[in-house]
């Protein structure tokens, strides 16, 4: 049920917020959904408690959030826009909040803080389509949505890169920075030296955040 009131809330602002086609908005939906599909496969598999909670909840909003910015990338691009930033704006200020409610409700686990991650991790690489579709700055913006499926992919080939790491709180500042720089590529009249300072700033953020997990992974690979 919440599944499908958050493919309402897709649908309301790919067609009502970002002014894509209905036909367009309903393939953005069709996104959520088919993401929807797949993290209740996982939470099947994987949620050790009897309780949905309103943790999950709130990622699962996010989530939403996070597939709706789809639609502009749809659309062409107009230019950075406040619609996107204001999108982007709340589905960054939802995070934390799952979290903390899993932890007030004793409803922690594993599954939780993966869709936590993997939510972010989405959310980043579509802010920074976003941003190059709008033409607001190079390509090489979309370096800074990659980092985490690179990570992943190499994991594929270098086993050890796959193994559970501990919780830093030093990663999720990297994340937020990162988001955070890519949220503002979509504010209009940001000045170009601004933009390419985020971007730097957000890039030597996730290089350090991702090269200490990497050397801790590597020094225990055996």
């Amino acid at each position: 049920g919440a599944a499908l009131l958050g493919g309402g809330v897709v649908y309301a602002l790919s067609s009502g917020v970002f002014g894509i086609s209905p036909p367009r908005a309903a393939v953005v939906t069709g996104f959520y959904i088919g993401a929807c599909g797949a993290v209740a496969g996982f939470m099947r598999a994987s949620y050790p408690h009897s309780a949905i909670g309103l943790c999950n909840l709130v990622t699962l909003v996010r989530l939403a959030l996070t597939i709706a910015l789809v639609a502009p990338i749809l659309g062409g691009g107009s230019g950075p826009g406040w619609g996107v930033f204001t999108v982007a704006v709340l589905a960054l200020a939802l995070d934390g909040l799952d979290g903390w409610l899993a932890r007030r409700q004793h409803l922690s686990s594993a599954f939780g803080a993966r869709f936590d991650m993997e939510v972010d991790s989405g959310l980043s690489l579509i802010l920074a389509l976003n941003a190059f579709v709008a033409g607001s700055i190079g390509p090489l913006v979309l370096l800074l949505g990659l980092p985490r499926y690179a990570f992943a992919v190499a994991g594929l080939f270098l086993p050890w890169l796959a193994r559970p790491l501990p919780n830093r709180f030093g990663r999720k500042v990297a994340c937020v920075l990162q988001i955070g720089a890519l949220i503002a590529l979509q504010a209009p009249g940001l000045p170009s030296g601004l933009t390419g300072l985020a971007c730097v700033a957000a890039a030597v953020g996730l290089g350090v955040s991702f090269g200490r997990d990497v050397r801790w992974l590597h020094r225990r690979r055996a």
